[in-house]
């Protein structure tokens, strides 16, 4: 009844896959999504549904999905993730050499290049295309950018196989 009133709503709470240590910070920082107490209204607090993952591969939605570990600057772990031949490695500054070798032989990668200057936390334009030679996928997309890496000039700037990713990309995972 009350999902009438919100037709995006799945009708039942989000998965929300992570690792542990993730879900701690989430609860922590959205403690009020795994309140207990009685909401105002539906779609008041956002409903999810917890589902561990570690660096094993695991079956979302009849899809074979391999975690991949990379970092976030020197301290945050992350996960990149495998679809097949399709991988998706963004918010991350280093690719441990373990998790390179679950990285060959793709077809597609989506990676992050935030802008031209090295950064901390984020893999600059000359770290990612680094990445791209190292792996060799037969199409790369460039995401998690920054508005110092315009469009259509670093588009005109890359090779043929290394695009900018743009809203509304599909890249199919089968």
């Amino acid at each position: 009844d009350d999902l009438r009133l919100f037709p995006f709503a799945l009708g039942h709470p989000v998965p929300l896959y992570c690792e542990s240590e993730v879900e701690m910070r989430i609860r922590h920082s959205f403690d009020y999504a795994f309140s207990t107490i009685t909401h105002t209204h539906p779609g008041a607090v956002p409903q999810l549904e917890p589902r561990s993952l570690a660096l094993e591969p695991v079956t979302v939605l009849g899809q074979r999905i391999q975690p991949v570990r990379l970092m976030h600057g020197p301290r945050f772990k992350v996960l990149g993730f495998r679809f097949g031949n399709v991988a998706y490695c963004t918010d991350t500054n280093f690719i441990p050499e373990e998790s390179l070798r679950l990285l060959e032989g793709l077809d597609t990668l989506v990676l992050g290049a935030l802008r031209h200057r090295p950064h901390p936390t984020h893999f600059h334009l000359e770290a990612a295309m680094a990445i791209v030679e190292r792996l060799g996928p037969r199409m790369t997309y460039l995401t998690h950018t920054s508005h110092e890496l315009d469009y259509h000039q670093t588009n005109a700037e890359l090779p043929d196989h290394v695009r900018m990713a743009y809203d509304g990309l599909r890249i199919p995972l089968v």
